[in-house]
This record gives C-alpha cells, structure tokens and sequence, in this order.
C-alpha cells in the first residue's frame, strides 16, 4: 500500500509540474507574441523615395549655361524651372522628375541632361501625441527611433505610462499596433525601440495617477460648476 501510494503521489507531482511547465510556457508564448516587433523597416533610397510638398529639391542641367535651381514643392505638388515653367513633382520620384524636365528642355538645349536631388524631406512626417510635453506632428528628415521621437516632442510628462507606448502604423488598408516599452528601451533593452516611418502615429497613454484623477475631475465637474456659479453669485451681492 505505501509502495502503491508513493507511486501515486509521484504520478500526482509529475503531472502538476507537467501542467505548471505548460501554463509557464503559454504565459511565455503570450508575451513574446504581445511583444513580438516587426523588423525596422527599410528606409527609401533616392531611386524608390516619392516626392511630396513641401519637399525642397536641387534641380542641375546642363550643359552650358548650367540652370541649378532650388525649388521647394508647392502644395499643389508642382516646382518652377527655367525655360519651361511648371513641373509636376509631387507623387513622382526624382528620376521620373528628371526625365521630364529633360524631354521638356531638350526644345530649347542640345543634349540636355538634368538631375534632381531632395535637399530637405518635409514630406514624410509623424505624429506624437498622448502624455508627452509637446504633442504634434514633426517631418522625418532622418532615420528616428521611437525614444528619439518621444524626446523631439519634449519626453513624457508625469502622467504619461512608459511601459505601454502605442506604435500605430498604416498599410494601405491595414492597420497594425506595436507595444513599446519606453522603460525598457531606457533600461537598455532596445529590441522595442523602432524605426518610425512615415506615417506613423505614437500614443503615450496616461498612467494610473493620471487615469484616476481624470476620473475624478469627471466626477467632480458637476460640483465645480455649481461652486462657480455660487461664487459668481456672492461677489455680484457684495458688489450691490
């Protein structure tokens, strides 16, 4: 009997370290694909990147005399160039942009050849709102992580929750929502730390000080509004 119930109560501890291991690792599973980051994506080169206003762009032609001008892309997504008036920039890549002032050109200069080069990117901008210092929007002129993003925008106030930070990016129709870990990061671990894209949208939601005064500013509207009214009251009978 004691043999009987020694193997029983082993049965008995394998099977609850058999089914303690499997909630652990579905515990792992879950987080790990909570957390799970896409990889950064890839930023556009000068062949695949699209024009948009207000870009500024560098137009060269040559041969001589060499036309170089700077032109910035009107919001009706158009540049003025010499000889041949308004170009269409907006929506084309540069090289597209190129070949078009060259066709057009080419009536007036032999063996015309121009190049276009985007000198400051204002198009391709992001946003960050929520408990941040300086919410807004704020073009990508260069490659920027989320930390770095946040901290264009002044860094979280008090209120602001650093461990669920909200990376909202659009695919076309497709909308997918990244967890960053804004602790993490400034803990050192970077493997939240995104690249942003145009595009993308960052939400610093409110801690839980944060959430529970709002609550109670909720609750107490009513009253302030009454306490209001009866201080304008009092200050108007002492007047008269």
């Amino acid at each position: 009997m004691r043999r009987e119930t020694a193997v029983v109560r082993s049965e008995g501890i394998t099977s609850g370290l058999t089914v303690v291991c499997a909630i652990a690792l579905m515990g792992l599973c879950a987080v790990s694909c909570a957390t799970r980051q896409m990889p950064p994506p890839v930023r556009p080169t000068a062949a695949t990147y699209v024009v948009g206003s207000p870009d500024q762009l560098f137009v060269t032609i040559l041969p001589d005399p060499i036309i170089e001008r700077t032109a910035v892309v009107r919001p009706d997504g158009k540049i003025s160039i010499d000889l041949i008036g308004d170009v269409a920039a907006a929506g084309r890549t540069v090289e597209e942009i190129a070949q078009d002032i060259e066709d057009r050109v080419s009536r007036f200069k032999r063996d015309a050849r121009a190049t276009v080069a985007v000198t400051a990117s204002q198009s391709i901008s992001v946003t960050v709102f929520g408990e941040v210092r300086d919410p807004g929007t704020f073009p990508l002129t260069t490659e920027t992580r989320v930390s770095e993003a946040i901290g264009l925008r002044g860094g979280t106030t008090i209120f602001g929750s650093k461990r669920k930070v909200r990376l909202i990016r659009t695919n076309g129709e497709t909308t997918e929502v990244f967890v960053v870990d804004l602790a993490g990061i400034q803990s050192g671990d970077l493997s939240s730390n995104m690249m942003m894209r145009g595009g993308d949208m960052l939400v610093v939601p409110p801690n839980v000080l944060a959430r529970v005064g709002y609550g109670l500013q909720v609750i107490l509207f009513p009253f302030q509004q009454i306490l209001s009214a009866g201080t304008g009251l009092f200050t108007a009978a002492a007047i008269f």
